[in-house]
């Protein structure tokens, strides 16, 4: 049963971060917006998790490239939005 759960955890993880590329693609996102990061760093979180269970460590490598990369996309979305509000 916990197999069954950490796979949901991790194909969430997976829709979430493909999620966010297919929607970049199709000019649904842009890549500063918050929705596009918030997606990539949720779904890579999620994998983390997933990884707790099944550990990969290029995946789990990969995975914290990934979170940095969308903190710091965050960070430039609420820099660049505090910048339009002063």
């Amino acid at each position: 049963m916990i197999d069954i759960l950490f796979d949901v955890i991790g194909m969430s993880g997976t829709g979430l971060v493909v999620g966010a590329f297919f929607m970049l693609q199709l000019g649904k996102a842009a890549p500063e917006s918050l929705t596009y990061n918030l997606m990539n760093l949720s779904g890579a979180i999620l994998l983390l998790i997933s990884l707790c269970y099944n550990f990969n460590l290029a995946s789990f490598v990969i995975e914290l490239f990934w979170i940095a990369a969308s903190i710091i996309g965050l960070v430039k979305y609420y820099k660049a939005k505090d910048a339009i509000a002063t």
